[in-house]
């Protein structure tokens, strides 16, 4: 049975056909737009009406930065520590869950670096609620992990342990650790003894995910860290049609890799992978977080203790990285927080230019906390996209220590970037920070939190923009081109209704958009009554 959407203000992100009144659904593929008279005639009498009552209809977002599986595992299995804002809270957050959950963890994640930092939790502050098995708590951004005692002794973290490469111990004034790890520590761990999550958390943790997504208006993905469980997971939802979303995977490469191996481990994920979700891009991690001091810089920091810290790849190894993975046409996909990172970010790209000629593989850094004047236009002149995520471009409670790290230097250069003319688009990095695109909108075009002050205002972008960057350019960015991103006929059925016009009405009022609508394939995956 064909879907007519009749009475509507759909703006299709089509720049040949930029806005309609109706569309017709066959198939789970547009039919056809038009006016409400021609789409009538198309749809046929035995249609399904949806009639908008005036309503702005979209492409479905695509949130092209998003741990959508971590985030589901919070919301469905873990300890939510994203609002504690004490020990006491946060440990009455894991004595919860473990009275609740069964597992052989305790597992939770949200804590704010700004709120706790190194010396404010330790082993102790997790063994007051968790003794009797292995416990970890994740800060917001997963950049920090803390363990208690039980989980240290299962992966043998003593005095004698070093750190392991591109990872951090944070120790006592005595030399034991303290628990908390910074880093590829805690890759480091989970591969020497932390007992694996059960399987069903990662099947649950997405389902819970892409509901909390299709709610938001999402109906794509990037997953910029797809490991070998989250690969299976995703497979089997694929095959059994489970998904309501479509997801491109990145797998994470390690700097102690080969070429030969990451080039085989990355091919037989893309062989396998296909339907709604293809395995098609490299995730490297070129540095860490300001919060942490991990940010890879291109002078000091400028705080009072200073420092810096390298680039986890050395140059001429991430250039040939990323020069094998271009060549054999996969994505990079580089989280850069600091200056130097993007900057080696850009070299290694250009050298894989060099090598094997342009193609439009739409490379993308994300994050771009912090680049150099110097290398704003190269973003344009390599293809490369910014991948930005808006919500943290504001002045929030706790932020004055990483914004005295970088005096002198524009955080967050959206305006910048786009003003050069880069590639970009719109993401959450979900559940280090809320997917709700109407917040993060919000924040793009204002640059503050409500009724905050603004990080500079004079990097805002558009509505417009925004909306562009979560839709046509997200789309883009992910390899979803021909099928989503845009109202066209032919394409997907991909689309929602919101409650008010976001594209006219105040910026402050924009957050508080619902989704009224979610059509993913034509079928709805969510629903509000239209009150």
């Amino acid at each position: 049975m064909k879907t007519l959407l009749t009475n509507a203000h759909i703006v299709t992100m089509d720049a040949g056909h930029p806005e309609a009144r109706a569309l017709v659904i066959d198939r789970g593929r547009i039919l056809g737009l038009g006016n409400d008279e021609e789409m009538q005639a198309l749809a046929g009498r035995q249609a399904q009406v949806i009639d908008a009552g005036g309503r702005l209809v979209l492409p479905g977002f695509i949130d092209a930065h998003v741990h959508l599986m971590d985030g589901g595992m919070n919301l469905a299995c873990a300890a939510n520590l994203h609002e504690v804002g004490s020990i006491a809270e946060l440990q009455a957050a894991l004595a919860d869950v473990a009275a609740r959950v069964p597992g052989p963890l305790v597992y939770g994640a949200g804590w704010q670096a700004t709120l706790f930092g190194d010396d404010g939790l330790t082993r102790a502050d997790l063994d007051a609620v968790v003794s009797d098995r292995p416990c970890i708590a994740y800060d917001s951004s997963f950049h920090l992990a803390c363990l208690n005692s039980v989980a240290c002794a299962a992966v043998g973290l003593d005095r004698k342990r070093t750190d392991p490469p591109n990872g951090h111990i944070v120790r006592d004034a005595a030399g034991r650790p303290t628990g908390m790890l910074h880093e590829e520590a805690i890759d480091w761990a989970w591969e020497n003894g932390l007992p694996p999550l059960p399987d069903d958390w990662y099947r649950r943790g997405m389902l819970a995910g892409q509901a909390h997504a299709n709610a938001h208006g999402i109906t794509g993905i990037v997953d910029p860290a797809v490991n070998d469980r989250f690969h299976a997971v995703y497979l089997k939802l694929a095959a059994d049609g489970a998904l309501t979303l479509r997801v491109t995977g990145a797998a994470k490469i390690w700097a102690g890799e080969t070429e030969r191996n990451i080039l085989r481990r990355l091919s037989a994920m893309r062989a396998e992978s296909g339907g709604d979700y293809r395995m098609t891009c490299a995730k490297l991690f070129l540095d860490g977080v300001l919060e942490n001091r991990t940010a890879a810089m291109l002078a000091p920091y400028s705080d009072a203790p200073g420092g810096n810290a390298p680039v986890m790849f050395p140059q001429g190894q991430l250039d040939a990285f990323c020069t094998t993975l271009d060549a054999a046409r996969f994505q990079l996909h580089f989280h850069c927080i600091g200056d130097a990172a993007a900057r080696a970010a850009l070299d290694a790209v250009a050298a894989a230019r060099v090598a094997n000629g342009p193609w439009p593989a739409a490379h993308q850094i994300a994050h771009c906390q912090i680049v150099d004047p110097a290398d704003v236009a190269r973003f344009a002149e390599l293809g490369i996209a910014a991948n930005i995520q808006p919500l943290w471009a504001r002045r929030d409670e706790g932020d004055e220590g990483w914004l005295a790290m970088v005096q002198g230097r524009v955080p967050y250069p959206f305006r910048s970037l786009l003003g050069a003319g880069a590639p970009y688009c719109l993401s959450s990095d979900f559940p280090v920070s809320t997917l709700n695109p109407f917040e993060i909108i919000a924040t793009a075009v204002t640059r503050r939190a409500p009724g905050g002050a603004a990080l500079h205002e004079e990097q805002a972008i558009s509505v417009a923009q925004a909306v562009a960057g979560y839709t046509c350019h997200a789309a883009d960015a992910a390899w979803l081109g021909s099928e989503a991103g845009r109202l066209i006929a032919g394409r997907s059925a991909d689309l929602i209704m919101l409650d008010r016009d976001i594209l006219v009405c105040p910026a402050e009022e924009i957050a508080e958009t619902r989704v009224l609508l979610t059509l993913f394939k034509g079928q709805a995956v969510h629903r509000l009554d239209h009150a």
